[in-house]
């Protein structure tokens, strides 16, 4: 299977454009500036109240570089006074730890951990914890609401592929099995239909992966292409009855290896 190191969004990035981690980053981007904005002002958008302190006026834009791709930022403009993010202040780690944020959202839920990380990492601007633990909601709100929604049309074409990441349960620190399949549409285009997790990547695990993603509509399928693991290729024939290809970047690593494995042996035999 794919690298043990490899972190969900290589995994992403591998399977499918960066549209799916670059589109939440700029969603908790806006919030955050919003939710700092309305701490400097003294006011919520909108809002009126005798506390206010400046009107906004505006925005102007600018282009933020993340782990996920180019983000286009619309930052609030004051009449009086300014504002600047604090998270494209220099040095700051909030793009690392927002990053981060979202990525564990996908796997298993933001946890308090990494909402403290993450107002850390913010610099103490006046957000409070409580007002980060409702961003991290509504981010697990739009990633279920994602992971769960209906499945329109026929995907020819299907990618599914696996990664192994250590996540935190019950208090111990274990490892999963997160899978992504990634379709590919009768109008070429390519998205993420589906991303799961799961103690292991065993035959049942592969077959109810595949069944959820049908219950949510997935039909028209002729193709799917994964690694050569033979739960993925059981689980095909099983829930989907279409043809499996071999991915050729899993073919080309798997005889790279061998390569590898092989001149080493003959080096140590010829010594």
């Amino acid at each position: 299977m794919t690298k043990p190191m490899m972190d969900l969004r290589e995994l992403v990035e591998k399977s499918a454009d960066a549209d799916l981690l670059r589109d939440m980053i700029g969603f908790a981007a806006e919030r955050l500036m919003e939710l700092e904005v309305g701490a400097k002002t003294g006011a919520g958008y909108h809002q009126k109240t005798p506390e206010r302190k400046a009107q906004r006026n505006g925005y102007r834009e600018r282009d933020w570089q993340t782990r996920a791709g180019n983000v286009e930022l619309r930052i609030p403009k004051l009449r009086t006074g300014s504002y600047f993010p604090s998270f494209l202040e220099p040095r700051r780690a909030a793009e690392k730890a927002l990053s981060a944020v979202i990525q564990e959202a996908y796997v298993h839920g933001v946890s308090t951990r990494s909402m403290d990380d993450l107002v850390q990492a913010m610099g103490g601007t006046g957000i409070s914890k409580s007002q980060v633990s409702r961003l991290c909601e509504e981010i697990d709100e739009r990633v279920d609401a994602f992971l769960t929604r209906p499945i329109d049309g026929e995907w020819p074409y299907l990618w599914i592929d696996a990664t192994y990441l250590k996540v935190r349960q019950g208090g111990r620190i274990v490892s999963v099995a997160v899978t992504i399949a990634v379709g590919v549409n009768t109008d070429g285009r390519r998205e993420v239909l589906g991303m799961s997790i799961g103690p292991s990547e065993a035959e049942t695990f592969w077959t109810e992966f595949l069944r959820d993603l049908v219950r949510r509509g997935l039909c028209g399928v002729k193709l799917v292409i994964s690694d050569a693991h033979e739960g993925i290729k059981a689980s095909v024939a099983r829930v989907l009855n279409t043809t499996w290809q071999r991915c050729r970047v899993h073919y080309l690593h798997a005889r790279t290896d061998a390569f590898d494995l092989w001149n080493t042996y003959a080096t140590e035999i010829a010594a």
